[in-house]
């Protein structure tokens, strides 16, 4: 038979190349072989991120700017929803997207925490997602309740994209030093060892984010500049424009488009941006790595809740964290003054100015400059970090004393090489203040286990200041420079009162992460010699054991003081853990000395 004929011609066959040890396996290549594909799936989980949320929020702007055009045209409004009351749908979807943020420092590490971050950034593109499926049927019930869920998922989101891009930097340098001894043992990473791929990863994340400014233009240029009247009929009743205005534009024309949009041509527009808003999520969910291990995760959400939800507010003790405050206020009031609310370089100054058709290109230039000078915060490499900060400060400030003292009259075009120019300068002092601050908190604050909690408290003062500009949206045009300004001014002190504080070395205060709370449970620690428990984990262990020791052998000798012994071990117990409690709070204390 045939099968007769293939065993003998198996056994001729040496069996010595099948069952010994390759002799030209080389195992010193194969693992920088295999960490190198480590690297490299670093930086792919890098750049998907960046892309991710660059188109994340390339549709959420380019739907919101299309959406509220519309809206605003009376016409449209009569004939489509004649009876629904749009401006008022509108004010509340604002106020549920600008409001709902500023209660997000009470779950936002719950959710990170309890989620993972990969899994937090995917939920939240799929919740900006469903605000791009809502308006297919424009209603209250619809509209309203997709712009709260905006505005729960926006400090999450950030928090997650910041905690990932700075997880990604202390991976890669883990990858890139596989060989050094505290890597291998999963310690501690030696201080400021990562900061260079922190700055480079950084610089990248905006260089590709800020890119959305650019794309979220593509529905206006292609789609709705077609309906617009010119400037000569937007811009007939008003009267000022620039630092002599007040609210946004008044005056301006209430029927701003020149023939309506045919509802299956906005459907197509719609599909197109929720086709892009799911390939955002596609994105995270397929192409970013995980942020943790997961014994690492399990770590992390085995703290405990109530420790989780206290631990943001625990790192406001930090002296550096608390005069950073008034810079992460700044952020958000510069990056709504600019963009989101479409004040400084678009309406006030550039609508105004050139009208509503010229739009897409004063955020354009924006988006493009912003996304070109993120390259500027490398510059961490080579000078003191103070410079890029307070270089973008100060391009900031000239612009915006030129702004107060300039009133251009309305409906005219002859300004517009300017206006880029300005909107262009703008961009660079935003790139390097966002680029620069996230870059900052991931090298103050290397701890992986501290990483959400910093990123939290960051957006959410950032939310805190977009409440504030939606508050202020009927101010003059001055009052809200002067704001920004002395908002900038005080920044700009507090953060170098924070570097002359940490070049003095004066000690800082850091709460004591709690250690996890699963000691006896799941699989992990069965046994102790398979036990991947962390060092520091063994080494408090360690030091309780070590003092316990220490009590029995000054407590007694023999077995005639056994009883004694014994009482003085209690004593001595308690004693052991009061010394720990008090070398944790001394460490809460001054977490600066080491």
């Amino acid at each position: 038979s045939c099968s007769s004929c293939v065993v003998p011609h198996l056994m001729r066959f040496p069996m010595d190349e099948f069952l010994d040890p390759h002799s030209e396996y080389d195992e010193e290549e194969e693992e920088r072989k295999y960490y190198r594909r480590k690297r490299l799936g670093v930086v792919k989980n890098v750049v998907a991120a960046s892309t991710g949320g660059m188109i994340t929020y390339s549709v959420y702007i380019g739907l919101l700017q299309m959406q509220l055009i519309l809206h605003y045209d009376e016409t449209y409004r009569e004939v489509k929803y004649s009876s629904m009351g749009l401006e008022d749908i509108d004010s509340k979807m604002l106020m549920g997207i600008n409001v709902t943020p500023i209660i997000g420092l009470l779950y936002t590490p719950v959710l990170i925490r309890f989620l993972g971050t990969k899994w937090m950034m995917f939920l939240a593109s799929g919740i900006y997602a469903l605000f791009v499926s809502t308006n297919f049927w424009e209603r209250y019930y619809t509209l309203v309740p997709s712009a709260v869920a905006i505005g729960v998922a926006i400090v999450p989101l950030w928090a997650s994209l910041g905690n990932y891009i700075t997880r990604m930097a202390q991976q890669y340098y883990e990858f890139v030093n596989y060989n050094e001894k505290h890597v291998q043992e999963q310690k501690k990473i030696p201080k400021g060892a990562c900061h260079r791929y922190i700055i480079i990863f950084q610089s990248v994340f905006y260089v590709i984010f800020h890119l959305c400014l650019v794309f979220a233009e593509f529905p206006m240029v292609f789609f709705l500049n077609n309906f617009l009247y010119d400037y000569n009929h937007t811009l007939f009743k008003v009267t000022e424009c620039g630092a002599s205005s007040q609210g946004y534009i008044s005056g301006l024309n209430k029927t701003v488009l020149l023939h309506l949009p045919r509802s299956l041509l906005l459907i197509k527009v719609e599909s197109v941006l929720m086709g892009a808003a799911f390939l955002a999520m596609i994105i995270f969910l397929v192409l970013c790595g995980a942020a943790y291990r997961p014994t690492e995760e399990i770590d992390l959400r085995s703290i405990g809740w109530g420790n989780i939800f206290q631990l943001p507010f625990k790192h406001l003790r930090d002296y550096r964290i608390r005069l950073l405050c008034p810079f992460f206020i700044y952020s958000g009031f510069e990056t709504l003054f600019a963009v989101t609310g479409l004040i400084m370089v678009s309406l006030s100054y550039g609508v105004c100015t050139l009208g509503l058709e010229r739009l897409w290109a004063l955020v354009m230039v924006y988006g493009l400059s912003a996304s070109a000078s993120s390259t500027l915060s490398l510059s961490f490499l080579c000078l003191p970090r103070l410079v890029p900060l307070l270089g973008g400060a100060v391009l900031h400030v000239l612009v915006l004393v030129g702004l107060m003292t300039w009133s251009p009259m309305p409906g005219n075009p002859s300004w517009e090489p300017l206006l880029l120019v300005l909107a262009a300068l703008w961009g660079i002092g935003s790139a390097l203040n966002k680029t620069g601050l996230s870059t900052l908190l991931g090298m103050l604050y290397e701890d992986k286990e501290r990483l959400d909690f910093v990123y939290t408290i960051y957006h959410w003062w950032q939310a805190i200041a977009i409440f504030i500009v939606y508050l202020w949206s009927s101010l003059p045009m001055r009052a809200k420079i002067s704001i920004l300004l002395v908002t900038l001014l005080l920044s700009c002190l507090c953060y170098v009162l924070m570097e002359h504080r940490v070049m003095k070395k004066v000690p800082f205060r850091l709460p004591r992460i709690p250690r996890p709370r699963h000691k006896v449970k799941g699989y992990r620690y069965l046994e102790d010699d398979d036990s991947d428990e962390s060092e520091s984990e063994k080494s408090d262990e360690e030091d309780v054991e070590s003092g316990e020791e220490r009590d029995k052998d000054a407590d007694g000798d023999g077995d005639a003081d056994s009883q004694v012994s014994h009482l003085d071990l209690g004593e001595g117990g308690e004693m052991v853990r009061g010394c720990r409690r008090r070398r944790d709070d001394a460490y809460e204390q001054a977490g600066g000395m080491e």
